[in-house]
């Protein structure tokens, strides 16, 4: 599996939003929960549905 080399950072609440390259070198934005046994991550085409999943997400852990 590849690096991923994150930029562009941001944290929204428990929430990292940041944008890489996939391995075929397109652009992607991933968020990811950092709270304690939460687990949520995902990948997104554009930043601002990446941001938008940040800013309505709520943990189960909680």
């Amino acid at each position: 599996m590849f690096n991923r080399r994150f930029r562009n950072t941001i944290r929204i609440g428990p929430v990292q939003v940041g944008t890489f390259y996939d391995g075929r070198g397109r652009e992607k934005h991933a968020a990811a929960c950092t709270a304690p046994r939460c687990g949520f991550s995902a990948d997104y085409d554009s930043r601002a549905a990446a941001e938008l999943a940040a800013r309505t997400h709520r943990c189960p852990a909680r």
